[in-house]
């Protein structure tokens, strides 16, 4: 039946067979589009930082592709990762809070895959998170909410891939020492989604080809608006800098994890800084007062495409997000549910202070944040739906 539904498979078990070596044809060169290609990253980028029980392969990468848009995945067979990171859209899904496999409501915007194998802390808030491996198991067996909703669907999950040929094939690729009792386990599985979300590296925007050398790359507005970015007087890159524009980022060559949690002063519906009950931030974890609404900031790589903004999606386009900080916070007033000032947060970090804006000025900014849309990462095949037969 799985075959029938998605037809042949004879191109991706080829990309399989060659999976981590270099492909050649009759005359032994080494072919273009050899599958490892993937795992390359921008001349410019460094290392990521890969768990050494898990080593980053093309083989690991073909099936982790699979599983993650297999909707196979999810306790009701309805639901894959990529219902909710949809490649076009930088991995997000275009809403403000995503539904999981069974109805259940998210109370958090969908976090965009973009370099996710750069990030120090993994979700919106969660400070435990370091590795992907970890944080791959939250949709997938949490349930509270549910969103892939395999707990209590374990034995029969596993059973839909250990039954298939095609399945079976690739977990032997990507799992060589591996025995025949222990090949299809929700081990292997996270391992797989891991390697191929560490090879959604993003390094090709305007933005960049401008850092390389590419004077053209971008126009005199983008230009400007960088500027304007990584200037003292609106701050941004003190929470959005490095290459991956996000505080929160680390890779093989760093020394620790830095937590860049930060209030944007999003909420204060009490006037003493509190935030909506079911997302108020790292203090869900600490319980200390002065962690009230503190976010991690995501990487700004594809914002434009990326919208709504925010935690919780309740900012709609960028054009807001700029009012938002301009104004050094967000007032709301009744009868929204959560009025207050935002502005007055007495948690609200040190960086969003508020700054004018002249008409000129944002436009140079929304420039710049549309450099940084990498087309071909958004498009690049070798990491799109492989069940999709009209690609």
């Amino acid at each position: 039946m799985f075959a029938m539904k998605f037809g042949s498979r004879l191109s991706t078990l080829a990309l399989v067979a060659c999976a981590g070596l270099a492909c050649t044809d009759d005359g032994g060169d080494e072919v273009g589009d050899d599958p490892a290609s993937v795992l390359e990253l921008p001349e410019d980028f460094p290392e990521r930082r890969i768990p050494v029980d898990n080593p980053l392969t093309a083989a690991k990468f073909e099936l982790g592709r699979h599983l993650f848009y297999d909707e196979q995945l999810s306790g009701n067979g309805t639901q894959s990762c990529a219902s909710c990171h949809e490649q076009a859209l930088a991995f997000t899904d275009g809403v403000a809070t995503a539904v999981g496999s069974t109805g259940m409501m998210l109370a958090r915007n969908s976090l965009g895959l973009t370099n996710s194998a750069y990030t120090s802390k993994l979700t919106w808030a969660n400070p435990n998170l370091d590795t992907l491996e970890q944080q791959i198991l939250i949709p997938m067996f949490g349930e509270f909410p549910v969103e892939l909703g395999i707990t209590g669907h374990e034995d029969e999950v596993l059973a839909r891939f250990a039954e298939d040929p095609f399945y079976i094939e690739m977990f032997e690729a990507a799992f060589p020492e591996a025995g025949a009792d222990e090949l299809v386990s929700f081990d292997h599985i996270v391992n797989a989604l891991a390697s191929f979300i560490r090879a959604l590296v993003s390094g090709n925007s305007a933005f960049d080809r401008f850092r390389r050398g590419d004077l053209d790359a971008l126009s005199e507005s983008a230009r400007r608006g960088g500027e304007l970015f990584f200037s003292e007087e609106l701050e941004c890159h003190h929470c959005h800098g490095g290459f991956n524009l996000s505080l929160a980022t680390v890779h093989a060559g760093t020394t620790f994890s830095q937590s860049a949690f930060q209030n944007t002063g999003l909420y204060n519906i009490d006037g003493m800084g509190g935030y909506p009950v079911d997302n108020r931030g790292l203090f869900e974890f600490t319980f200390e007062p002065s962690d009230m609404g503190r976010f991690r900031p995501p990487s700004l790589r594809n914002v434009a495409v990326t919208a709504p903004y925010m935690h919780d999606g309740s900012v709609e386009t960028l054009d807001e997000v700029l009012d938002i900080y301009a104004a050094g916070g967000r007032v709301l007033d009744a009868p929204h549910p959560f009025a207050g000032d935002g502005t007055a947060n007495p948690y609200k970090s040190g960086f969003v202070n508020g700054f004018e804006l002249d008409e000129q000025a944002r436009a140079d900014l929304i420039a710049f944040l549309d450099s940084l849309t990498d087309e071909d990462f958004l498009s690049d095949p070798r990491l799109s739906d492989p069940f999709d037969q009209s690609q």
